[in-house]
């Protein structure tokens, strides 16, 4: 697998001759790393500060998970290559994850098109319900019926598997409880790129469907969904982020990367940071999780990971 790293310049060169074409690579691409709210400031933009967006180049297809504010960033580039066709999957819509959708501006254009996904929420609201209720007024001007582009919505159930131009296969499966989130499994001609992310912790059955979804995975994108504030009462927002809730995210995330490592996951890349983590602490966190596991890293908004065959 090759990697193409925002942060070091050198890596910003053309591929090789040896690269596969577009119609024989998966490519992945973050837009969005981070989690609850997008961190603007100098010293975030290491690891970068828009909410969650992952992009996958599967052959001639576009996948995207997830449409926090790096959507939006996503939207931007893709304007350039109309008509644009893309499936977009869901895995649950905290705002962190739905925060970009309403400013993806190929959704607004005519002559676009993108097949959405998502399970249908506790409360029995649809996918198409949830993104819609957030652009009405008086929270968003422009409502969702002022996306010209050709919308489709598909209400997907867990275990569920959509097959996408016959080669591609995208598997979905219950990985929390709480927010009924989905974990998504995409494998294409003999290779898998599982995403993952807010896994519920300390859960047998969630333990169990991680190990289903990643089970020899040439990729698997996750976090594990950490403690926050309003169970800490004797802290503050401000001061929530303390060593001791450091090393509890390392603990989390370091049984995850154990369960990786007994399905023979072939690399891991955390992803999903909590806002107030600037570049020095995740980096702090980065050096501690590779002291143990050498090939594990961070994603950084713009990194570029190339799946071979």
């Amino acid at each position: 697998m090759s990697v193409v790293d925002p942060s070091d310049r050198r890596t910003l060169q053309p591929l090789d001759s040896k690269q596969p074409s577009s119609a024989e690579a998966l490519t992945v691409r973050f837009w969005g790393v981070r989690g609850e709210v997008p961190t603007p400031g100098n010293d975030m933009v290491g690891y970068g500060g828009n909410t969650a967006c992952v992009e996958l180049r599967v052959g001639q297809e576009r996948l995207i998970f997830d449409g926090g504010t790096g959507l939006r960033v996503l939207g931007k580039q893709i304007l350039q290559e109309m008509p644009v066709r893309a499936h977009l999957f869901f895995t649950h819509t905290h705002w962190d994850r739905i925060q970009g959708f309403p400013f993806f501006q190929p959704a607004y254009l005519e002559g676009n098109g993108f097949e959405i996904y998502g399970a249908v929420a506790q409360n029995g609201a649809s996918i198409k319900q949830r993104l819609s209720d957030q652009m009405l007024r008086p929270n968003f001007s422009i409502p969702l019926q002022m996306m010209r582009s050709e919308l489709r919505f598909h209400d997907i159930s867990p275990g569920q598997v959509i097959s996408i131009d016959k080669e591609i296969q995208v598997e979905s499966l219950f990985i929390n409880r709480s927010t009924g989130g989905l974990g998504y499994r995409v494998t294409w001609r003999g290779r898998t790129v599982v995403y993952a992310t807010d896994i519920e912790p300390d859960c047998e059955h969630i333990e169990q469907s991680l190990q289903y979804l990643a089970q020899e995975a040439d990729l698997l994108i996750f976090d594990v969904a950490g403690s926050d504030y309003t169970t800490l009462p004797q802290q503050t927002p401000e001061n929530r982020f303390a060593d001791r809730l450091d090393e509890q995210q390392i603990k989390l995330w370091t049984a995850g990367i154990q369960v990786a490592i007994a399905v023979q996951v072939k690399q891991v890349v955390l992803f999903h940071y909590d806002p107030g983590h600037d570049d020095s602490v995740l980096a702090q966190i980065e050096a501690s999780i590779q002291a143990q596991f050498p090939d594990v890293q961070l994603a950084r908004e713009g990194m570029v990971l190339i799946i071979g065959s």
